[in-house]
């Protein structure tokens, strides 16, 4: 007989819960454009109405949902919400919540295949998926992390694995006379980039930061110069990583430039297209990966700009090989009778855990499907270019940059104090929510358009009270 104190939540109570939470969802992300965006709370107060203590004994789902509503709802920001302009999008679209319900209810862990064969099959499909619709060679093999951070600290592991005259998997870093290694990427390359150097032993003088030209893409001609001096200095430069779509501007760096430079020295190209390569599922907008199919690793999130819930972010490798010499470890636990004709995606990564990651991508492509993710995309970026007419009627603004996808960088015409002051006054009166950047020494207002619910009545409520906010600053 079970004793009900040492089992689960029964499965009566879990239907009942787990039909009043799909209403709440349901409830909460029809009314999500009523919300502020960004919680108006003070640092530590969630935490002040947290116990110090976990509880003795188990509380009622009642309790919990009701804390939940009191305690932690005021203190979340709404990355769903329309309204939610900042930083790059990341929405979670309903097919893909429905996708993490499931993914939780199988608990897979899928580090082998034999631990989920379905996890790894469908993780191997869904990349071959969108590998295809981002017009990517059959060259690449794909590996789903979690950010694009990790999927570029695994990318640039793969390149360090991948120098022939070292063996860094056994002997380390050091040894007597070894070269330092360095690499490169640019100024406005994303902060992963140097963390992963850090992590991987390169120190940050083993990053070297390429200069931009006047639309903040790398500068090819300054990157050769920059790997002249290193190897003439006795350092072994082995990896570039260039960006489709900074994070600041969304720049293209140009990728066919580099890649000819990383051709001609024998070094490792990395392509980091983790907002920006969604826009190369649609037609037009396919010439923004041109040069990347000369690059040796390419990571791109779906988490992003296709709809699907954080995390997932797909690297794409067309040397997985080195991936594996980098991570591949396997003790006799771990060993299965398949050996080498399946894929365990424990031996292309740190991490031995891995979630069912897969399933919510492949839920979401297959509700939308491939065209209707393509006119949402194509919308945003419609939203954006407009928004970006806008500005530039407005003669208190001015437009940074021609508007490539969904993200606009724009400034008041007047001092950097002027544009802080214009930010915080939008995100602290709601509801909608910008974020910023530095760029020459300029304050820059972001204002990115990529969620699932973000309509033109959005977009264009949203500049009626930056105007307003701007003209109150005059005043």
């Amino acid at each position: 007989m079970k004793n009900p104190e040492l089992t689960d939540m029964s499965p009566e109570e879990f239907r009942e819960w787990g039909h009043r939470s799909i209403d709440w969802i349901a409830d909460y992300l029809s009314d999500l454009e009523t919300r502020t965006v960004s919680p108006d709370v003070s640092a530590g107060s969630i935490r002040a109405q947290i116990p110090d203590m976990a509880p003795d004994a188990g509380e009622g789902m009642d309790r919990i949902f009701s804390d939940m509503e009191k305690v932690i709802l005021p203190g979340v920001t709404h990355w769903n919400s329309p309204n939610f302009f900042a930083y790059f999008p990341s929405s979670a679209s309903g097919p893909g919540i429905l996708g993490e319900l499931l993914m939780a209810a199988f608990n897979t862990n899928a580090m082998i295949w034999r631990t989920s064969p379905a996890a790894t099959e469908l993780e191997e499909a869904v990349l071959n998926w969108l590998r295809q619709m981002l017009g990517l060679s059959d060259a690449f093999t794909g590996v789903v992390y979690d950010t694009a951070s990790v999927s570029t600290f695994h990318a640039i592991a793969a390149a360090r694995a991948a120098i022939s005259e070292r063996d860094i998997g056994e002997d380390g870093m050091g040894g007597v006379g070894a070269p330092r290694l360095c690499m490169y990427t640019s100024q406005e390359a994303h902060s992963s980039v140097e963390k992963a150097g850090i992590a991987l032993g390169l120190g940050r003088n083993g990053v070297r930061k390429i200069g931009v030209d006047d639309r903040f893409r790398m500068d090819a001609v300054e990157l050769e110069a920059a790997i002249g001096r290193d190897k003439a200095d006795g350092w072994h430069p082995f990896c570039v990583s260039a960006t489709v779509g900074t994070t600041s501007t969304t720049s293209v760096d140009p990728v066919e430039a580099i890649a000819s430079v990383c051709n001609k020295h024998g070094l490792w190209l990395h392509v980091d297209g983790a907002y920006a390569a969604a826009a190369a599922i649609l037609p037009e907008m396919r010439n923004i990966l041109a040069g990347c199919e000369h690059a040796h690793s390419f990571v791109m999130n779906p988490h992003k700009w296709l709809f699907t819930p954080i995390d997932f972010s797909a690297l794409f490798c067309r040397r997985p090989d080195m991936l594996k010499r980098a991570f591949s470890l396997t003790p006799e636990y771990l060993q299965t009778q398949e050996g080498a004709s399946v894929t365990n995606y424990m031996d292309y990564g740190i991490q031995l855990g891995r979630r069912f990651r897969s399933l919510k991508f492949w839920m979401v492509v297959r509700y939308f499907g491939v065209d209707g993710l393509r006119r949402r995309i194509r919308e945003h970026i419609r939203l954006a270019r407009q928004f970006g007419e806008w500005v530039e009627d407005d003669s208190r603004f001015r437009l940074l940059l021609p508007v490539q996808f969904g993200t606009v960088c724009f400034r008041l015409k007047g001092t950097n104090e002027a544009n802080e002051q214009l930010l915080e006054s939008l995100n602290r009166r709601g509801p909608i929510y910008l974020s910023h950047t530095n760029l020459n020494g300029d304050v820059i207002l972001r204002f990115s358009v990529g969620n699932i619910r973000t309509t033109e009545a959005h977009v264009e409520a949203a500049w009626k009270l930056i105007q307003t906010a701007a003209t109150e600053l005059e005043d």
